[in-house]
């Protein structure tokens, strides 16, 4: 257990001492240091003494420093170990799904306990030992989250494909026990988790609350690149209702016993089941926005409190926004809005259909450059394009077929702008803030 230093930021603490880059970090107070994890708990203290080692000879070094300074040690990765990738073979697996030709790190299955701490992804478990879930409540790495997908262990052997899907879930209420707090993940597949296993599965769930923040029920992610893979469809209206009603008698349930809702269909799923998103009140805390869960309600009431703040004025402006075809019509609504409250102000919005992933798929975070551009071709756009920034990698450069925005623009003849999911910031953006 020891991670070699591949940089020593200026001015930081371990600058004023005679570290080098190459060399290895073995300890912090006499604790081993094998990840970011690690090093970032055990580097809180005011004192540290380093155990290193230069090539082949061991040394030492006090560092003395303000408890929540940054040591300053700068290593080759982010996690400074590799990342902990899938062991899993879900038969509804999205990056099996995934065209050819993207970028290579599209690719990757992660299933990393770190990431799911440091940016809110989501894990199996099947992955962690006792040590590590040990390790996670020692160092309390709250909230985590975690694929549960169904709590019957032999169906979570077959969904995931691993002799350990089964075994793994008694980690879950060690975390809880441990003071961990869980937000649960179920992506239903028609007949498979949903019905009397979704039952089953929110009412064992259910007994792990509080220290169970929230069940987010999800409808399978199916694109057209599902050549070879286990049979999956797509949620029917009438199917989309009942797993709507499902949650809503837990719901009920555990509205009694603790207060709040607990489990949430995702924004999906009131939309396949064409019956109206709930308000934000609904959704309470919001824990699982990444997972599509209150995404519309929360951009709504967003957007309509910052309306509220503006007076009426004329705004002689013509915009055009991108957009997934599940968005475009929530969008309009907005737009709709927007236009009211400012006279001459046009926004036009346009739900572009994705090509690459093909399918059933239809949200804006998975639209390419290369769709938006074919979609708005021969349309007259005004003087700037609005698009999502979940369309762009997390450094904001780049779309899914790494095409960019400076391409885009130039494809539109159009001025683009990547907008984040804020609705005071959307709205500043339709009105050329």
């Amino acid at each position: 257990m020891a991670v070699t230093i591949r940089g020593i930021a200026p001015d930081s603490p371990a600058s004023r001492k005679e570290i080098r880059p190459g060399d290895v970090l073995e300890s912090i107070n006499g604790h081993p240091i094998r990840d970011v994890l690690d090093y970032r708990f055990y580097m809180t203290d005011t004192r540290l003494a380093l155990a290193l080692r230069r090539k082949d000879a061991p040394y030492a070094v006090t560092v003395r420093k303000e408890e929540y300074d940054d040591l300053g040690l700068e290593f080759d990765t982010y996690l400074m170990d590799r990342q902990h990738t899938c062991r899993n073979k879900c038969l509804f697996c999205f990056v099996d799904q995934l065209p050819r030709g993207l970028r290579d790190s599209l690719y990757i299955k992660d299933d990393d306990s770190r990431m799911s701490f440091l940016f809110g992804s989501y894990v199996t478990l099947t992955n962690l030992t006792e040590e590590d879930i040990r390790r996670i409540i020692k160092m309390r790495l709250s909230p985590i989250n975690i694929s549960v997908h169904t709590t019957d262990p032999e169906l979570r052997v077959r969904m995931l494909k691993n002799p350990r899907a089964a075994d793994s879930l008694r980690f879950l209420p060690m975390l809880v026990e441990g003071g961990i707090r869980v937000n649960a993940q179920l992506v239903l597949c028609p007949g498979i988790n949903d019905g009397p296993a979704l039952e089953r599965s929110l009412r064992e769930l259910g007994r792990y609350c509080p220290g169970l923040g929230s069940i987010a029920l999800v409808p399978v992610g199916l694109t057209g690149h599902r050549e070879g893979l286990y049979p999956l469809r797509p949620y029917t209206r009438e199917e989309a209702r009942q797993v709507i009603a499902t949650a809503e008698a837990f719901q009920k349930e555990m509205q009694e016993k603790h207060g709040c809702r607990v489990a949430y269909p995702a924004d999906e799923f009131f939309l396949l089941a064409e019956v109206p998103i709930p308000p934000a009140d609904y959704y309470e805390d919001f824990d699982q926005l990444e997972d599509g869960v209150g995404l519309w309600a929360l951009l709504h009431q967003e957007f309509t409190d910052a309306l509220a703040q503006e007076e009426s004025r004329p705004i002689h402006r013509r915009i055009s926004i991108a957009t997934g075809t599940a968005a475009a019509p929530l969008l309009a609504r907005l737009a709709a809005l927007a236009e009211e409250r400012f006279p001459g102000l046009t926004v036009e919005v346009h739900g572009i259909p994705n090509r690459l992933f093909g399918g059933a798929v239809n949200v804006a975070g998975l639209l390419c450059g290369g769709d938006i551009a074919r979609g708005l071709r021969g349309k007259a756009l005004g003087e700037e394009l609005l698009i999502p920034s979940v369309t762009l990698r997390h450094e904001g450069d780049r779309f899914l077929d790494d095409t960019t925005i400076p391409w885009l623009e130039e494809q539109t003849g159009t001025r683009v702008r990547a907008v984040d999911n804020d609705g005071a910031v959307l709205l500043e953006a339709m009105t050329g803030g």
